[in-house]
């Protein structure tokens, strides 16, 4: 019998999924990437799963890093349209499709894969909108390969700073938080991997564990992140979700768009999130 979870409330609407094309392999992968080329000397044909990969930036940039190899990456998401514009994207980027990467809808709870299947599965802010996270990384170690690796990366929502502190951010924040907590979602995920993964059977000794950092400073960052939370406020789902819970209101919500409209002009603006980062080696009996 089939367990009914909490859907993705976020949806993947491009206006509101617009701030993930920024993430690349480098900036929201560095964990990773030095195991991935320590594993690609010794195994030239690797096979590397990346989870809920939406628009597909991070998977074709992981991609990019197995070349010119026979390494393959198999990118999933939720939703037939994400896919597409990853798709698109890969093709942009020079990546033959499917030989390089392919594209495939699938449930982190419930893939259809066989047991022990890929060298590498990758994941990154998916846990955090998880109501049963630790469900999901006993399905990521099903099907990755005795002695491959898992790598996970997901936001601290309380590890959140912004300058400068206009009210109205600090209320999008907890905002944000609520919504999320109210969607069956996560808010401290990036200090609780290690817990969750040691709850899917994991020893400690096999997971190496670590915090990065992402930084929206430079014109062109706040932009991206800007624009996206005001699309959001305008017209996603945690505007109505807030609403209609009492977490704010409409002239609380306007008062927010107006904040990020401020926090994108101004030179001296910043926001930093803290991620926990975790590479889990699956023991080989």
């Amino acid at each position: 019998m089939t367990t009914q979870h909490t859907p993705y409330a976020i949806g993947h609407a491009p206006s509101h999924t617009k701030h993930h094309e920024w993430r690349t392999a480098a900036n929201s992968a560095p964990h990773l990437l030095p195991h991935l080329q320590k594993l690609k000397t010794s195994n030239p044909n690797l096979k590397l799963l990346d989870i809920g990969c939406g628009p597909g930036t991070i998977s074709a940039s992981l991609a990019q890093y197995l070349l010119p190899s026979g390494g393959h990456v198999l990118a999933t998401d939720i939703a037939h349209d994400v896919l597409a514009r990853a798709k698109e994207h890969a093709i942009s980027q020079g990546l033959s499709v499917p030989q390089n990467i392919s594209f495939q809808k699938e449930s982190v709870y419930e893939l259809s894969f066989s047991d022990n299947e890929f060298d590498i599965v990758h994941v990154h802010q998916v846990l955090c909108h998880l109501d049963d996270p630790v469900a999901a990384v006993k399905e990521m170690l099903r099907v990755c390969k005795p002695g491959g690796l898992i790598s996970v990366r997901e936001s601290d929502m309380r590890m959140w700073c912004f300058w400068p502190e206009l009210p109205p951010l600090l209320k999008f924040h907890d905002l944000m938080v609520n919504v999320m907590l109210a969607n069956g979602g996560q808010d401290k995920g990036g200090r609780k991997l290690v817990s969750w993964i040691m709850d899917a059977g994991v020893d400690r000794k096999d997971i190496e564990a670590g915090f990065g950092t992402w930084c929206y400073s430079k014109p062109e960052d706040r932009k991206a992140w800007g624009e996206a939370m005001i699309e959001r406020l305008k017209t996603g789902q945690m505007r109505q979700r807030g609403i209609e819970l009492g977490l704010t209101t409409e002239e609380e919500v306007e008062e927010m768009v107006k904040g990020w409209q401020e926090w994108m002009e101004r030179g001296d603006a910043t926001l930093g999130i803290v991620n926990g980062e975790v590479i889990v080696t699956k023991a080989s009996s």
